[in-house]
């Protein structure tokens, strides 16, 4: 079993993003900025954005945290949107998810200029991840892609099982393996919550990708020998032996599960950190464009 460290592959990606601001500043441009929107205190919301804002800083972006409190209406928010739209020293823009149940998350990803969606989320980035066409890939699917990619992990040819069918990972990772491209080149299988028979799926699999939200449901015995396994599940499970009261777990039973596989990804340390460094990559690739307009 070999672990596709996290670490080691984000760490690769912000330091070449780190060299590559530095050259485009040594020669007079600005430094690229991130805009990010936090509606509320949900504790998981907070973290997340506090990780993306401080690797921000690690690689030279500037970062631009707009925060509001839960009662905010949608139309502030949105006006808050189409104002960040329309700001040229801004270049990507995020909306942290979930937002309150009064505000609806499909207008507000709709508000934002695709070109800014360094998130992914817009149907015109869907439609063009699609199509093969140029745009923003979903930040985690775009951080799994460059996990495999940096860890020379073969995928052509193999059986691809999908567990989650959610716009932001299962969907879009389906369309990227299944891709005439390496990483890639696959064999789909997107199963999810509905699917009869899962665990027969997921035996035949070479690859699992695992987003089901289901603490610990993948388990030994449904891991085929040598299969390749990317948990993109996280969640928080009250532990009293644990230092601090709880553990973080992903949606599969890692040690039990890992000792049959090739290739595994931890939890954390694997999938949450890419994610993070594929967003930076894509706030990049805007600000390229930016500054070239």
């Amino acid at each position: 079993m070999q672990l596709i460290d996290g670490k080691i592959a984000s760490e690769a990606v912000k330091t070449r993003l780190a060299e590559a601001v530095k050259v485009l500043q040594d020669k007079g441009n600005r430094k690229p900025c991130l805009a990010a929107i936090l509606v509320g205190n949900d504790g998981a919301s907070e973290t997340y954005i506090a990780s993306k804002v401080r690797t921000c800083g690690q690689i030279g972006f500037l970062s631009n945290l707009i925060r509001f409190d839960a009662q905010v209406s949608e139309e502030r928010l949105l006006e808050e949107v189409r104002k960040i739209n329309t700001d040229s020293t801004i270049d990507g823009l995020i909306v942290q998810l979930p937002l309150p149940a009064h505000i609806s998350a499909e207008k507000v990803i709709l508000a934002i200029d695709p070109k800014k969606d360094v998130d992914g989320f817009h149907p015109i980035n869907m439609g063009n991840l699609a199509l093969g066409l140029p745009g923003f890939v979903s930040a985690t699917p775009k951080g799994i892609m460059m996990l495999l990619e940096h860890f020379n992990i073969e995928t052509a040819g193999k059986n691809a099982v999908i567990i989650g069918r959610s716009n932001i990972v299962g969907t879009p990772m389906s369309l990227l393996l299944s891709k005439n491209t390496n990483p890639g080149n696959c064999t789909v299988t997107l199963c999810h919550s509905k699917t009869k028979n899962l665990n027969s799926f997921i035996k035949q699999a070479d690859i699992v990708v695992a987003a089901l939200g289901r603490p610990e449901s993948i388990v030994a015995e449904d891991i085929k020998e040598g299969a390749v396994v990317i948990d993109v599940g996280i969640t928080r499970l009250d532990d009293s032996s644990a230092p601090k009261g709880y553990r973080i777990v992903g949606d599969v039973d890692f040690k039990n599960v890992a000792p049959k596989c090739s290739w595994i990804t931890p939890v954390p340390g694997g999938v949450g950190l890419m994610t993070i460094a594929a967003l930076m990559q894509n706030t990049f690739t805007a600000y390229l464009k930016n500054i070239e307009n």
